[in-house]
């Protein structure tokens, strides 16, 4: 049985959230009636047909982007989550509007499959403030959300889909080292609010590391060079095509097939001054 993660965010406040929403959950029944299939046994027996027939609903996808909102974070290192739920959604007609689970939030299809899209407004630290009560009310599996963050590991306009967490087997490097911190720092707030599971997907949006002594704190807020935002809006235009593609293929195939393209991207240019 797959987790969901109102199965890992627990009973508590969200319990509470969830019951003054009931309103919201049938404008949802309402919105996902159309993608609801009944699958009959067999049309020549129709009293075994009417026993066995049953109902399925498709699992939407959640894209989370993260970010800081407001206006001086706009365009930052910081902010490339957003940038990429932002351009998937002009690219799929769908609008972000304001929602109370702290998050502009919008939804839509995609290949005929429901597309829901957030961008969390409690600041990248708190983020699981809004994502995991949001996750919890559509009682979405774990594997069926995707976060969108950037990462100080992997050069400039370089992306990763990584299915879920956990890094395998590793040597103990300072490589290795940063590339934890740089998770920590940005989805611990995420993995809190589902209980310690990292069984979520990640879309890794390189902006690479900060020069010399400089802090990566006030690196990842400053705005890019032209250079470092030309390759970032490129990336982000790959980023939409691998959503897509996660849509149709799953986690899994998106990820065989979109990594290798990205591994040698940009393999001379690992300069941070983007």
């Amino acid at each position: 049985m797959a987790m969901t993660a109102a199965s890992v965010f627990g009973s508590g406040g969200c319990l509470e959230l969830l019951t003054s929403s009931k309103a919201m959950r049938g404008k949802l029944w309402t919105r996902l009636a159309p993608f609801i299939s009944k699958r009959h046994a067999s049309t020549s027996q129709t009293s075994l047909s009417s026993s066995s027939s049953s109902c399925s609903v498709i699992n939407p996808w959640l894209f989370v982007g993260l970010g800081n909102p407001g206006e001086k974070y706009q365009c930052t290192r910081h902010n490339v989550g957003f940038d990429m739920i932002d351009m998937f959604a002009q690219s799929q007609g769908i609008s972000l509007t304001r929602h109370p689970f702290k998050a502009l939030f919008g939804e839509g299809m995609v290949e005929g499959v429901p597309v829901l899209l957030a961008k969390p407004q409690t600041y990248m630290n708190l983020s699981g403030e809004s994502v995991g009560p949001l996750a919890a009310y559509y009682k979405l599996p774990l594997n069926r959300i995707l976060v969108a963050f950037d990462d100080m590991d992997l050069p400039c306009g370089v992306l990763r889909l990584q299915p879920k967490g956990g890094y395998g087997r590793h040597n103990g490097s300072v490589d290795f080292i940063i590339m934890c911190f740089n998770e920590l720092i940005r989805v611990k707030s995420l993995i809190y609010h589902f209980r310690k599971n990292r069984e979520f997907g990640r879309l890794r949006i390189g902006i690479g590391r900060p020069p010399g002594q400089m802090d990566p704190k006030a690196f990842v807020l400053q705005k890019f060079n032209k250079t470092g935002r030309e390759r970032i809006d490129s990336a982000i235009e790959e980023g939409v095509e691998i959503l897509k593609l996660v849509v149709t293929k799953g986690l899994t195939e998106a990820a065989r097939s979109s990594n290798v393209d990205q591994k040698y991207k940009h393999l001379t240019t690992h300069d941070m001054q983007l």
